[in-house]
């Protein structure tokens, strides 16, 4: 058989992606996922997928029998002044990517399905992960993580995964999850998956399509503040704030990018270290132009 012929019809074997816009078709299409066995994974996404969120799922398919993503761009983890209304939605290109990576489900539901009153910030209920949420992303973002933690418990009582895929770029979320997993004693397994990056450096983002040519450039700096602090780390030292220094310095360099935080913390709890012990992250964010980056690397002693 020609190789084209046979992944044609590799390809028309497959079943197609199950797309569910509510609940009860989202639970019912993973209970028939999980009926004969199969472990279920889940990738949250809020869409404008990239090679990032494309790894994620190829890790849930590596490590589970089926995957379900979610699309949900949430409002409830946007402040007054973010970009909620100009987030990129890509939704008919995200349905070809993951349709070829094999995705089962897609869960895409309108915000009166997440929250049924007429306005999202009325929930009665909400998730709040005490010690965690201000701290990083949630002191520069009030509620920030307020939301994220309410809406990714919404998603596990929905879909019920054995596993969930979180990439490490969004090093803060990964703890408020982790913590909020823990506590609350949710029976998934919360997988970190390593950051992507773009040739140059620069970590994957759906934001960084707000960038022009000229910011795009400026934007590399947040990696080559990183890198300084891992090399100084990797020639001996193990003060936090010399490091700190270091990589601000280098920032300083690109006058038009404002710093909103460089910070190293246990991964775990975020709280600021001193001296670097024990694994430990390293952590950025900056404005460049109107549109708010992250990056972070993990150091290991």
């Amino acid at each position: 058989m020609e190789p084209l012929q046979a992944e044609t019809r590799r390809a028309a074997s497959l079943p197609r992606m199950n797309i569910c816009s509510t609940i009860a078709e989202t639970r019912a299409a993973c209970r028939d996922a999980r009926a004969s066995g199969k472990r279920l994974g889940l990738v949250p996404t809020m869409g404008a997928l990239h090679e990032g969120h494309l790894s994620l799922v190829r890790a849930a398919r590596a490590q589970c029998d089926a995957v379900a993503v979610s699309i949900f761009v949430n409002p409830t983890q946007f402040g007054p002044t973010e970009d909620l209304s100009k987030y990129p939605r890509q939704f008919d290109r995200d349905c070809q990517l993951l349709e070829k990576e094999n995705v089962e489900i897609l869960f895409a539901p309108p915000v009166e399905e997440i929250y049924p009153s007429s306005n999202s910030n009325d929930a009665v209920t909400w998730v709040v992960v005490e010690g965690l949420s201000d701290k990083l992303d949630g002191r520069s973002r009030p509620g920030h993580f307020r939301g994220v933690a309410t809406v990714v418990s919404k998603l596990f009582h929905i879909v019920e995964p054995e596993a969930a895929f979180f990439g490490q770029k969004d090093a803060a979320q990964l703890a408020v999850i982790r913590r909020m997993v823990r506590d609350l004693n949710f029976p998934v397994e919360i997988v970190a998956c390593p950051i992507v990056r773009e040739p140059d450096g620069l970590a994957m983002s759906s934001r960084t399509a707000y960038l022009n040519r000229e910011e795009r450039e400026r934007a590399l700096v947040l990696q080559r503040s990183l890198q300084k602090a891992r090399q100084q780390f990797q020639a001996g030292e193990r003060s936090a704030a010399r490091l700190i220094s270091a990589a601000r310095e280098v920032i300083a360099q690109e006058p038009q990018v404002r710093l909103d935080y460089f910070e190293v913390v246990d991964p775990d709890t975020l709280d600021p270290v001193e001296r670097i012990s024990r694994k430990t992250l390293v952590a950025v964010a900056a404005y460049v132009g109107s549109t708010r980056l992250i990056d972070n690397v993990v150091l290991e002693t």
